[in-house]
């Protein structure tokens, strides 16, 4: 039997989600947690993608298998009281057994935040900028991301991907209470990828780069050519898609 917990979770105290032998991850703490709930020791818990570190969730999925039913709602409750405080399951469900929460994923929503002046109650999740930038420039080089699937050069080298190729569903630079947000879709995203894209569209608003020198970059195929990756720490998850009636 397959469950999906959906959750969420504060990354600040977090090495991303993918579990590492020398550091604290969501998904470490987490299996752990459902496993001495559940009494299993060789529980296993997939997530829909990884996050790096310092970087939020708003919304992630992850399943896990057991051959027994539970009450889902006895253990929603139960193990919001034995996880930490930055981690909350929102609710546990049956699924399909073919239901895979990374592979069965249509569409992903990032969200990076970007402030201007100093605030102490968002410095935690927003990342704060103090040039001033032409938002109008940074949307048109929005625009140029849906012509292009190849997105090398704003992923982190030496990964196991097969495949560099994403598809943008939806990007575009918007106007937030405390200054401006940057919210992107795509099928997939790669390991570094959104935090390299603001980090040159930062160029770009700036005046560092044009718009047209982005073409060059998406073309180059080489990480060295982009800008850099901001903070992880302005990134969210924000939203995980899947087929309508799935979940």
């Amino acid at each position: 039997m397959r469950y999906f917990i959906e959750l969420s979770y504060e990354g600040a105290s977090y090495h991303g989600w993918q579990i590492q032998s020398n550091a604290v991850t969501v998904q470490k703490v987490l299996t752990d947690c459902v496993a001495n709930f559940l009494r299993s020791e060789d529980l296993q818990i997939t997530g829909c993608g990884r996050t790096d570190t310092g970087v939020h969730a708003n919304q992630f999925f992850a399943h896990f298998d057991l051959e027994s039913d539970i009450d889902t709602e006895k253990a929603t409750y139960s193990l919001n009281n034995m996880l930490p405080k930055d981690i909350a399951i929102r609710k546990i469900f049956r699924v399909e057994d073919n239901l895979h929460a990374r592979f069965s994923a249509v569409s992903r929503t990032y969200n990076y935040h970007i402030h201007y002046s100093k605030n102490p109650f968002i410095r935690e999740y927003s990342y704060q900028v103090y040039l001033k930038l032409d938002i109008a420039k940074m949307n048109e080089a929005c625009e140029l991301l849906y012509s292009y699937t190849d997105f090398t050069s704003f992923s982190k080298m030496h990964t196991d991907t097969r495949t560099n190729n994403c598809k943008i569903m939806h990007a575009e630079w918007e106007l937030s209470a405390n200054g401006i947000v940057f919210k992107i879709k795509a099928d997939r995203f790669l390991r570094n990828m959104v935090r390299a894209l603001v980090g040159t569209m930062l160029d770009i608003g700036s005046g560092k780069i044009s718009v047209n020198d982005l073409n060059e970059i998406l073309e180059s195929r080489n990480r060295g050519n982009a800008g850099r990756s901001v903070p992880g720490h302005g990134l969210f998850l924000n939203s995980i898609q899947y087929k309508e009636g799935v979940i």
